[in-house]
């Protein structure tokens, strides 16, 4: 599938700036942003559509402009990890969005303890902090956030 659909990317003139790909259950998923003159872009559209006609794919299109960069908002990469529990994701997007914090990405897993077995849940964010707000104090609280969870975290600031 992957060689399918970045084939016909290439044939039409296109190129792939960013992408994400992962399996997800029994699925495959691909989250594409794709670049190219107007005409490559309509070529792809509609070569996209004919390869998803015959049922075994599913394609989703939607053009987008490029995000404005913005200067104020510094980078910070948080690792969790805890046994697995209902709404950990909810919870800590509930966190950042009370504070005007940006969530760039998320990517989460289950898997089982290595020694017990016991059902476990990994996140790994990216997130973006206004400048205006202060680290130390917000660091404290998200700890004390986390702790209350018995959420086994760390929040850095992205090396680049």
């Amino acid at each position: 599938m992957v060689h399918d659909l970045t084939k016909v990317i290439t044939d039409c003139g296109g190129s792939i700036a960013e992408s994400r790909m992962a399996t997800l259950g029994n699925e495959f998923a691909m989250l594409l942003l794709v670049t190219g003159n107007w005409h490559n872009l309509a070529r792809i559209e509609s070569e996209l559509g004919r390869l998803a006609a015959n049922g075994t794919l599913s394609v989703h299109l939607r053009r987008t402009d490029a995000r404005t960069t913005r200067r104020d908002l510094v980078p910070y990469s948080i690792d969790i990890v805890s046994l697995d529990q209902t709404g950990i994701v909810a919870g800590l997007s509930g966190f950042f969005a009370t504070r005007g914090i940006d969530i760039g990405e998320v990517a989460t897993r289950c898997y089982a303890a290595a020694h017990t077995g016991a059902p476990m849940f990994a996140v790994q964010m990216s997130i973006n902090v206004p400048s205006r707000l202060p680290v130390s104090q917000l660091r404290e609280e998200f700890m004390d956030y986390c702790d209350s969870l018995n959420l086994d975290a760390i929040l850095e600031p992205v090396k680049s």
